[in-house]
């Protein structure tokens, strides 16, 4: 029997247009979808949403709540993918890229853009009759797209992935986060995904940055839903990474302008090492000695109380109210209350925060004017916002150590007291002077909350 007059074989080895695909792709997940939630609800009594396919720790949950349940959708999943799979190679074959491709259908969330580059990709221009014309290699073709959007989206595909893979060998592997993580990989991010969109024809400055814009946005989001980073981190990160973005876009947009003027393909190999260097610097940057200064932040209140009022409030404070500044809120940690064990140099105070205890031994008391202690150990700078609950990433461990800190009570006339709170700490992120700014801000927002605490106790205590 002749294999092509098989209908099964002749689908497998036949293309499939973007349009075919696209409508083919979105009637599959509505259908699977809807069995899967469906039987869900009939047999298991559990709500199923669209987006617990895409969430890691649903999934997890559901395994360890109903593992019949979750067996049951994986079972049903096969014949899906097996379609997806027949889809994807079709689409490819249709697209002239490589079949080999097909494997991204089984990585998460690159998946995504994959399949969104597919249902944009037009149809390779059929080889002319007399078979003259030489096949170029497949990774031109890729971005030889009369479609702007085309172009666009393969190179912002294969920029976002290679952003997100070098951040995770940045943070998760070599646990550094340096010039290299937070300067290198954004600008070079924006440069090669502006100097591939204008690999086929000239593009224009405003289409190079919009994709540079899209990468950096993809890439943030790809890696909270990857748990690589948390929400918090990534918004942090994002007022320095689109800068560079946008200054890689326009050397990107310089670069290809000029390859166009010169009417040649040389400076591919040069320009798209910089993926290759940029790892090495990752790894040397991880090795090199870095020097940690000792930072310091003051803060300070003035308390219609006189200082040994004040001083009880100091050394050690009731429960203080849930916190309504946004920044506590979504996730950094934010003191609760303070006791102290002993009386004098050598006691050990506690100072509770909503991620755990520092352990303050002091090392002064001058009642009622000077408090100061040590920190030999503190809970975890924050809960990372992200849909995973069990999200630990490396930046939470030693990246910010908190060494030493300090009360000063200053009396003022009218019974008054200036209460002088001083944190001095290490952070090992980079660019020093960016993140700063951010770790300042954060250690004088603590300050502003147990001072206005203290000040509101000292202030009741002296009415009544």
């Amino acid at each position: 029997m002749d294999e092509n007059a098989n209908p099964v074989v002749a689908f497998c080895r036949g293309q499939s247009s973007p349009r075919n695909y696209a409508l083919w792709g979105a009637g599959l997940f509505f259908a699977k979808w809807n069995i899967d939630r469906l039987i869900a609800a009939a047999f298991f009594n559990q709500a199923w949403l669209p987006w617990n396919y895409f969430l890691a720790d649903p999934a997890v949950t559901a395994w360890e709540k109903n593992r019949n349940l979750a067996l049951t959708l994986a079972a049903l999943s096969l014949p899906f993918i097996a379609i997806g799979v027949v889809l994807t190679v079709r689409r490819l074959r249709d697209a002239g890229w490589p079949l080999w491709l097909v494997t991204l259908f089984f990585v998460p969330f690159v998946n995504l853009a994959f399949f969104l580059t597919l249902c944009l990709l037009p149809t390779k221009p059929a080889e002319t009759a007399d078979g003259t014309k030489a096949p170029e290699a497949w990774w031109r073709r890729i971005f030889h797209f009369d479609s702007r959007l085309g172009s666009a989206a393969a190179a912002i595909m294969l920029t976002t992935v290679l952003m997100v893979a070098l951040v995770t060998l940045g943070t998760a592997v070599l646990k550094n986060y340096g010039w290299g993580l937070f300067v290198g990989v954004p600008f070079v991010g924006g440069f090669l995904g502006a100097w591939l969109h204008g690999l086929a024809t000239p593009r224009r400055l405003a289409e190079c940055i919009v994709v540079a814009l899209l990468v950096v946005a993809i890439a943030g989001t790809a890696l909270v839903l990857l748990a690589v980073e948390g929400v918090i981190c990534v918004l942090m990160a994002a007022p320095l990474a689109i800068p560079l973005a946008l200054f890689g876009a326009v050397v990107g947009y310089a670069v290809q302008r000029e390859r166009w003027n010169r009417r040649d393909g040389t400076g591919a190999s040069l320009y798209s090492a910089a993926w290759v260097l940029l790892p090495l610097l990752l790894v040397v940057e991880s090795r090199a000695p870095q020097a940690n200064p000792l930072l310091s932040v003051t803060t300070s209140e003035e308390i219609a109380a006189p200082p040994d009022i004040v001083w009880r409030h100091v050394v050690e404070f009731s429960a203080l109210p849930p916190p309504r500044e946004l920044i506590f809120r979504s996730g950094i940690a934010y003191p609760v209350r303070a006791r102290i064990e002993g009386r004098g140099v050598g006691a050990v105070r506690h100072c509770e925060f909503s991620t755990g205890p520092f352990v303050e031994p002091i090392t002064a008391w001058d009642e009622p004017r000077w408090l100061a202690f040590d920190v030999t150990a503190q809970p975890h700078p924050m809960r990372e916002l992200s849909p995973y609950r069990t999200l630990h990433p490396p930046h939470l461990e030693g990246f910010f150590l908190s060494r030493r800190g300090e009360f000063r009570l200053i009396e003022l006339p009218g019974g008054r007291t200036r209460l002088d709170g001083t944190t001095w700490y290490e952070q090992r992120l980079w660019p020093a002077p960016y993140w700063q700014a951010w770790s300042d801000w954060l250690v004088h927002s603590i300050h502003s909350r147990v001072l206005r605490h203290i000040k509101a106790e000292a202030e009741h205590d002296l009415a009544h």
